[in-house]
């Protein structure tokens, strides 16, 4: 099966090379939720430096490649996606715990699988029973963060949006990637990204350059992990895996966050939204494993 092929099944297993780099994708994108809770720089002047940073550090792998105008395309709208939630996740990360918060965004192969439907796509109607079992998931986090405070609800709403996204900025990446290496999507959609988040903070009146020497370390935590071992390991595996399969191995990330905060932050989400994450993280699964043609003879 080759490159092309693999990305258009839904289910099929990523090679050897590809579970690596998601692998440390994991560990590294794990670290974003605690970080940004931890942090207290205004959001967009977060995304701003954060993709700013990332961008400059894959620029000088970038300028090496060709740039193709369709693939540049497809880069410009996921970096602005990209944004987008980013802008989710981060209000999310600092509304609702970040167990609750990275489990809701971990509905991403949800969104991923009816994106794919929409776009003529073919999901067995058997997926259908993954998206109730997390919807019901979903109900129950947020049903329990209601409880404990509006605010807590409204990042619940936050890291949904969020999911839907991030969805779309994988399918989008997946696409700039057919004509783009990987080093100049990034480049390109990580600079976008930063240049969506920079007016909207100036607009808001957002400080951008005067924080504590611990906010700065706090950023160049987020750029070297999330960014650089998160995201671009991600955006690697693109090349040749469904952005179904990438956002399915995404969900590992919400233990990863969890004991994170707990370490981080002493933060232990309330115990009555464990079983709603749990829910959420097998529907998940079922979404992905059940739109598994059937073999035929």
């Amino acid at each position: 099966m080759n490159s092309g092929e693999r990305i258009n099944e839904h289910t099929a297993m990523p090679a050897k090379p590809d579970l690596i780099r998601l692998g440390v994708g994991i560990i590294g994108i794990g670290t974003s939720g605690p970080l940004i809770a931890m942090s207290a720089m205004p959001v967009l002047t977060l995304i701003f430096w954060r993709n700013l940073g990332g961008a400059l550090l894959t620029l000088p792998f970038a300028l090496r490649h060709s740039r193709d105008r369709i693939g540049v395309k497809w880069a410009v709208i996921a970096g602005v996606l990209l944004a987008l939630h980013f802008i989710g996740f981060f209000l999310a990360m600092r509304m609702t715990t970040v167990a609750a918060g990275t489990a809701l965004v971990a509905l991403q192969p949800i969104f991923a699988a009816l994106f794919v439907k929409f776009s003529g796509g073919h999901i067995p109607s058997t997926a259908w029973l993954g998206m109730i079992v997390s919807f019901v998931g979903v109900i129950m986090v947020s049903g329990v963060d209601l409880t404990i405070s509006f605010r807590s609800f409204v990042g619940d709403i936050a890291a949904i949006i969020s999911a839907a996204l991030a969805a779309a900025y994988m399918m989008a990446g997946s696409r700039a990637q057919r004509s783009l290496e990987t080093s100049t999507y990034t480049t390109i959609a990580y600079f976008t990204c930063s240049l969506t988040a920079f007016p909207m903070a100036l607009l808001l009146g957002n400080e951008i350059f005067i924080f504590s020497r611990n906010e700065w370390l706090i950023l160049i935590g987020l750029i070297l992990g999330a960014q650089m071992l998160g995201h671009t390991m991600f955006n690697s595996a693109l090349k040749r895996v469904s952005p179904a399969i990438v956002s399915l191995i995404v969900f590992f990330e919400v233990p990863v966050s969890a004991v994170l905060a707990a370490w981080w932050l002493d933060q232990r989400p309330p115990l009555g939204i464990i079983p709603g994450i749990v829910l959420i993280l097998m529907g998940c699964i079922l979404v992905v494993t059940r739109t598994r043609e059937p073999k035929r003879d």
